[in-house]
């Protein structure tokens, strides 16, 4: 597929979901199959199949990129959700985002000791919960093979308390 212009695609909300912040949704690429096969096409330029065993979606907009890419890998997914959302013994973790303070979770025998797992979400900002997941995954015994985003907001430098794993965002702002 030839390079296309994710920004296009892409929404901004201003003083979403407070004052002073400007929201980027990328749910419009969700309605257009050529925008969800070229972002599976990217990610699978940057992520070779052998270094990956499974896909963490993180709550809820990493879940829809971590099955895109599951099915482009045959591979399957597994959930990072806020607190209380998920049944069965978890691992939680408390962390601070950009306003506030939150607490996410895994399920505690989702992940086999050494599966390698790559962490998608729609955004990195911060890098808060980003962080936050990776402790999670490496928690319960898994590697951590990288981080596919969507978006990175290169200004809130976010990459840096990830920057010792591979990171691929397909837009930056």
């Amino acid at each position: 597929m030839t390079n296309m212009n994710l920004k296009d695609k892409i929404t901004e909300y201003p003083d979403f979901p407070k004052k002073g912040i400007l929201f980027r949704d990328f749910s419009p690429i969700l309605k257009d199959p050529s925008s969800l096969s070229y972002i599976s096409d990217e990610f699978s330029k940057h992520f070779h199949p052998k270094d990956v065993d499974v896909f963490a979606g993180i709550e809820s907009r990493g879940f829809l990129l971590a099955t895109i890419l599951a099915l482009k890998y045959n591979k399957g997914i597994i959930m990072i959700r806020k607190a209380g959302k998920l049944p069965g013994k978890t691992v939680k973790l408390s962390y601070t985002i950009e306003y506030g303070k939150d607490t996410i979770e895994i399920q505690k025998d989702v992940i086999k000791k050494g599966q390698k797992v790559v962490i998608c979400d729609d955004l990195l900002a911060t890098g808060g919960t980003a962080k936050a997941s990776a402790k999670l995954i490496e928690k319960v015994g898994g590697e951590i093979s990288g981080f596919a985003f969507i978006i990175e907001l290169t200004d809130l430098n976010g990459i840096k308390g990830i920057s010792k794993y591979n990171c691929k965002s397909l837009v930056k702002y």
